[in-house]
């Protein structure tokens, strides 16, 4: 594994394990201990996806049949929408994270989405880094006027932004900016989620066999060679080695050319563009 050093100075696995779409937390308990068993030091989930007592319960396990040390782990969580109300909201909003995940303190934690008084919520994630409850923090899906706007304001400049990235949504001009600002980008979906035939894709595909590796994992090393930290999801622990097998091997830059020329210059996952899709998500609740 390799890791990058945040702009906090805090260290971080440039791969790591994603729970989205996994609610059920008998498989969401199953697979996230299982994830930590075969190598993963960094699981990352989130208010929404309603499975932080799942992976706390896992956490616990493993840390409990000796597999690894709290410290040897980074776990991320995020703040939903609804409570990105203000300062407060967002800061108990943590504490109820930490509950469920039966933790002190989380390595990341992030604002899950642009929406809301996102600056209000913000302070309210500083206020919990500064309490100890977070050692980093910062957001995802923060398009690049967003990000330019939130750095150009805020006191604590965000350690990571998570966003969309994979080859059919390469988002160079997004990566070019964080870069300004000193944000680490990680990527949600760097599978695009199954779509576009990942993994049978023709020149994927040929490229992998060069070096004996499938068409995902050349789409996973494009992402991390290109300085992108990935949040792969599977249930299947095969795949969940494969995808951490990504580190014995470097792509050309013709072949990096070659995967990146893939982008579709659009996500056709979400559309943070549209009013529609941002009523849904206010109107998105996760509690009472």
């Amino acid at each position: 594994m390799e890791y990058v050093v945040l702009n906090d100075g805090n260290k971080m696995p440039m791969e790591g394990f994603g729970v989205f779409q996994i609610p059920d937390a008998a498989e969401c308990g199953r697979v996230t201990y299982d994830a930590i068993r075969v190598g993963y030091r960094l699981i990352d989930t989130a208010a929404a996806y309603m499975n932080e007592e799942a992976v706390g319960r896992a956490v616990a396990r493993a840390i409990a049949d000796g597999i690894v040390k709290r410290e040897e782990l980074f776990v991320t969580t995020k703040v939903w929408v609804q409570d990105q109300k203000n300062e407060e909201t967002a800061y108990q909003a943590t504490k109820s994270s930490l509950k469920k995940l039966g933790m002190e303190y989380v390595d990341l934690l992030l604002l899950h989405q642009p929406m809301g008084d996102y600056f209000a919520a913000y302070r309210g994630i500083e206020k919990a880094k500064r309490d100890g409850l977070t050692k980093s923090v910062g957001v995802a899906n923060y398009y690049p006027a967003i990000l330019a706007n939130l750095c150009e304001t805020v006191e604590t400049i965000p350690a990571v932004n998570q966003i969309e990235l994979h080859p059919f949504f390469v988002q160079e001009g997004a990566l070019a900016n964080m870069k300004a600002y000193g944000v680490q980008p990680q990527a949600w979906g760097p599978l695009a989620e199954g779509k576009h035939g990942i993994f049978t894709d023709d020149s994927l595909t040929t490229i992998g066999e060069k070096y004996g590796k499938t068409a995902a994992q050349v789409a996973l090393r494009w992402n991390v060679q290109r300085g992108v930290s990935i949040i792969p999801k599977s249930v299947h622990i095969e795949r969940m080695k494969q995808n951490l097998a990504i580190w014995d091997f470097a792509l050309t830059e013709e072949e990096m050319a070659a995967v990146a020329a893939k982008d579709l210059g659009r996500s056709e996952i979400v559309d943070h563009g549209s009013p529609d899709f941002v009523k849904m998500i206010l109107g998105w609740k996760i509690h009472g």
